[in-house]
């Protein structure tokens, strides 16, 4: 089986567009992408992209490629069909390649399937009194590995947060200090051990390696936020098709990730059940006249509703469909502000909410999230990267796959800490591994 292509619209952006950093070179010194061509996936419940692009040297990205496909095989971000997924991956990556006339073969893809899990584990040394060294570090980092380990379930993130220096407290880089006790604490995300390997199994059917696994907000939080917001505190609410996913960060670290099984296809589903219509034709009416909450005009706001079969044009109001609309959207923000609530993070969950995704594209989102959320409010979409297939705002249905592409060029050094075992050995090669002494 070999991998198809179709033509896909044109990108509209302009090519001589001017480009900024992504991640500011100055915020650290002698910053750099790395070189060559990168690749990523991300698969979501409605919709699979593609991208290839470049890192460029004043911090930019630049897409030189990209395919898109209607996903199949996939519900709320879980794995339900592989075969389908696999005919999927293929004609996505296919259009990608196909009109960059080069074939890929490693890809950095998104974590949404396994039931992602996110919390902190503190790990100790004592050092009598020596200084700090990188090995320590490392030590500590594989320490948290361990004691968060537990059957079933794959570690797919452990990221640094902090380090007490005896009575010194968050310290980012503990290494040359003078100390008797050391802690580290670290950020980890894992996931079921089986959705982890059923992924790996698709891709591998597809002819492509897995580089590496990005938890889904985190990459849409790269691509959306600016320095200041990493560091001020912020919480990134990507609102896909089957999905909603949230990352709290702060201090430049990720504190806190979460995954609610609810999206816009859900919204979808209660129009096409209000109104006794195809779910085609209720994505069709959410996407050119749904909004979030109601106005004083709704009533009088008429809508035309072809009937099947060419048996002529039903009209509803707006009104109709705001009430099939306002509800899930109330309680799937209402399901974030509990999410953040329950965290136990303090002030950097209460800080600005960036809402990306398909869904955040919704009109009279942004207001009324502010309101459930009390706290500014704003819609993020992907900036600083050239040659997305769509132009801001519509864009902000790529802020994952533009994250995996920051990730994958370097991003990644931002957050987690490589071991040793990481720095001679790729991501791709330790699931290999895994999968062998599993089997």
């Amino acid at each position: 089986m070999t991998r198809s292509s179709s033509n896909l619209p044109a990108s509209p952006q302009q090519q001589g567009r001017a480009v900024l950093p992504i991640l500011p070179p100055e915020e650290r010194p002698g910053f750099k992408w790395k070189p060559g061509l990168k690749a990523v996936l991300d698969i979501g419940s409605t919709k699979t992209t593609c991208l290839i692009g470049q890192g460029l040297s004043n911090g930019g990205l630049r897409i030189l490629s990209w395919g898109w496909r209607r996903t199949e095989g996939v519900n709320s971000g879980a794995i339900v069909d592989t075969a389908q997924l696999e005919r999927v991956i293929r004609a996505t990556v296919g259009d990608a390649e196909k009109k960059i006339s080069r074939r890929i073969s490693d890809v950095v893809v998104n974590l949404s399937c396994g039931n992602p899990q996110s919390y902190h584990v503190d790990t100790n040394m004592s050092l009598g009194g020596r200084e700090v060294l990188p090995r320590d570090v490392r030590y500590l980092h594989e320490e948290a590995r361990h004691n968060a380990s537990y059957n079933g379930y794959d570690l797919v993130h452990t990221m640094p947060l902090g380090f007490n220096v005896d009575e010194t407290m968050a310290v980012l880089d503990p290494c040359g200090h003078q100390c008797n006790n050391l802690m580290g604490k670290f950020h980890v995300i894992g996931a079921h051990t089986s959705a982890l390997r059923t992924l790996s199994t698709v891709l591998h059917r597809a002819e492509l390696r897995l580089s590496d696994v990005v938890s889904s907000p985190i990459a849409s939080g790269i691509a959306v936020l600016d320095h200041d917001e990493r560091e001020l505190g912020v919480t990134v609410v990507d609102m896909g098709a089957g999905t909603t996913s949230l990352a709290v960060f702060a201090h430049g670290r990720v504190l806190y990730t979460s995954q609610l099984r609810v999206g816009g296809h859900h919204i979808t589903r209660d129009i096409a059940l209000s109104l006794s219509i195809p779910t085609d034709t209720a994505e069709r009416l959410k996407t050119l006249h749904g909004v979030a909450c109601a106005s004083a005009d709704d009533a009088v706001y008429r809508i035309p509703l072809p009937l099947s079969h060419n048996r002529g044009v039903r009209h509803i109001t707006r009104a109709e469909l705001v009430r099939a609309i306002a509800p899930r959207i109330e309680e799937t923000l209402e399901m974030v502000r509990h999410e953040l609530d329950v965290a136990g993070l303090g002030r950097p969950a209460e800080g600005r909410v960036v809402l990306t995704g398909g869904g955040a594209l919704l009109t009279g989102l942004g207001p009324l999230a502010a309101s459930i959320f009390n706290r500014p409010v704003r819609l993020g979409h992907p900036y600083n990267i050239h040659g997305l297939p769509e132009a801001p705002p519509i864009s902000a249905g790529f802020s994952t796959a533009s994250g995996l592409l920051a990730w994958a060029v370097g991003a990644r050094d931002s957050f987690c800490l490589p071991t040793q075992d990481e720095q001679s050995q790729g991501f791709a090669k330790r699931v290999v591994n895994f999968i062998r002494r599993t089997v």
